[in-house]
């Protein structure tokens, strides 16, 4: 009975929020101003191995969390939160360059704020918004590799204007008719938590910010 009391006193002065993944986050989104002020300063080497960690630890971070249990409703806030301002900063320091890319940075945008608009309606009416699913995921891949392919061509390789043109072209069309299909798959998921009458898919921002959520399943997978 001690040991139980014990437990619970334990879970409860740990707030389940701070794990490794969300802190991974965290340093992502402290990265971003520094590789806007590298990039747009012509120091492109720093400005891509910024980019490049940014990109390794996107994915370490949900490996992470989900070799460790430590997968959580702030985590799942927090990393496509990272992801979007990443990919946002991304594009605006590619369109101050290459005009080119403001065509997918409009899609970006808009695809963005509606994505936003959707989960701030979801958190007002108490529901869960969406994890990311398999096809942001491929949208967000498909970003990081049309930057980096552009990137590389206009700083480190020399290629004929019309061949920079057309690998351009090509991975910004494939990167954006991704994005909006993304989109439209979002917007009927968003549709279906809105109309979900799952337990599951119930959601206190208050309650998640002070880990009081999983401290209450702890208690409950304590007193079994």
């Amino acid at each position: 009975m001690n040991e139980r009391n014990n437990t619970d006193i334990q879970v409860e002065k740990r707030n389940q929020n701070l794990t490794v993944p969300n802190l991974i986050s965290v340093i992502r989104i402290i990265i971003i101003p520094f590789f806007a002020y590298f990039y747009l300063d012509g120091n492109l080497i720093v400005a891509a191995v910024l980019l490049v960690l940014s990109g390794l630890s996107d994915m370490f971070d949900g490996m992470i969390a989900r070799k460790f249990n430590q997968i959580t409703a702030v985590g799942k806030l927090l990393d496509p939160f990272a992801d979007k301002l990443t990919q946002g900063v991304v594009a605006i320091c590619l369109a101050v360059r290459i005009p080119q890319v403001r065509a997918i940075l409009i899609i970006f945008i808009v695809k963005e704020l509606l994505m936003l608009a959707g989960g701030i309606v979801l958190v007002n009416r108490h529901k869960r918004p969406s994890a990311a699913r398999w096809y942001g995921k491929v949208s967000t891949a498909l970003f990081y590799l049309s930057v980096a392919i552009i990137v590389v061509m206009d700083t480190f390789i020399v290629v004929g204007a019309e061949l920079f043109w057309a690998v351009s072209n090509v991975l910004l069309i494939v990167t954006a008719v991704f994005m909006i299909y993304s989109l439209i798959r979002y917007i009927f998921v968003f549709m279906e938590i809105v109309k979900s009458e799952d337990p599951k898919d119930d959601f206190s921002l208050s309650e998640e910010l002070s880990g009081k959520k999983e401290q209450h399943r702890a208690k409950g997978r304590g007193k079994l």
